[in-house]
């Protein structure tokens, strides 16, 4: 099927590993030119030629802070200037997060806000002018079924990621009339580095069965009992970037697994 990607630019943050570098590869694969940012510059530069490589696409690595004024800047200055504009907007970049109300301190407040949604406006800011020069655009948010269904234990992850999902409905509201979309896509259980990290440490000292630590989380959490890969998220991606869905505006998408208990 023929996604109509082809030399569309995409520009993804937090594209060095995980569902960013996933959707990249999934994006390059249907044609697209791909800008990835992340802070890690040299394991970017890395992915961004072989992806570029791989595909037969050009492809652009930028490092940067999205969590800064600064980091915005930078990321829509080079795509500006390496491609003229962005098609397509992939807010990825995010972390989480392990604290509570009481004893958070502002500035981790601060951190994630900045992280999780200023970057998204501030990017939105700088590259929805160029897709509305170039006829129109696609605008993801990656948010998180705990925008809706909060985890005790990161608060602060939950409140700004359901402020992701608040953002991107009225922004869709406000660019579709310049056949801008804008959606939201709130995953499940996604088993990224991040996931197995936290795995390894928790069962260091119990004999390291990180895999059964993950099933016993997929297990309580999903009514499929497991985990996604990056790459099965990545396809909801791809599609929701394509001219498939092309009337798909201002919703929010669970991926999930089965992990929400509503309807």
């Amino acid at each position: 099927m023929d996604l109509g990607l082809g030399d569309k630019v995409a520009v993804i943050t937090g594209a060095s590993v995980g569902i960013g570098l996933a959707v990249a590869e999934g994006l390059a694969a249907e044609g697209a030119n791909i800008v990835l940012a992340a802070r890690q510059g040299d394991r970017l530069t890395t992915e961004a030629e072989r992806i570029a490589e791989k595909h037969n696409v050009k492809t652009s690595a930028v490092a940067c802070d999205v969590a800064t004024a600064e980091g915005c800047s930078a990321l829509i200055a080079a795509t500006e200037q390496g491609f003229g504009g962005a098609d397509i907007l992939i807010n990825n970049a995010g972390t989480g997060s392990n604290e509570t109300i009481m004893e958070a301190a502002d500035d981790k407040w601060q951190y994630y806000w900045d992280l999780h949604v200023m970057a998204a406006v501030r990017l939105a800011r700088g590259l929805v002018p160029t897709m509305k020069r170039r006829g129109g655009g696609v605008v993801l948010h990656n948010a998180s079924v705990c925008a809706v269904q909060p985890l005790w234990y990161e608060p602060i992850y939950n409140t700004t990621k359901a402020a992701l999902m608040m953002f991107s409905k009225t922004l869709a509201t406000e660019v579709i009339g310049d056949n801008i979309r804008v959606n939201c896509i709130n995953p499940g259980l996604v088993q990224t580095p991040d996931w197995v990290k936290t795995a390894k440490e928790l069962t260091a000292d119990s004999g390291g069965d990180w895999q059964g630590h993950l099933q016993g989380v997929a297990d309580e959490y999903a009514a499929i009992k497991r985990f996604a890969s990056a790459e099965e998220l990545a396809h909801f991606f791809v599609f929701l970037c394509s001219d498939k869905a092309t009337y798909s505006v201002g919703s929010t998408y669970f991926v999930d697994g089965g992990m929400l208990k509503t309807v």
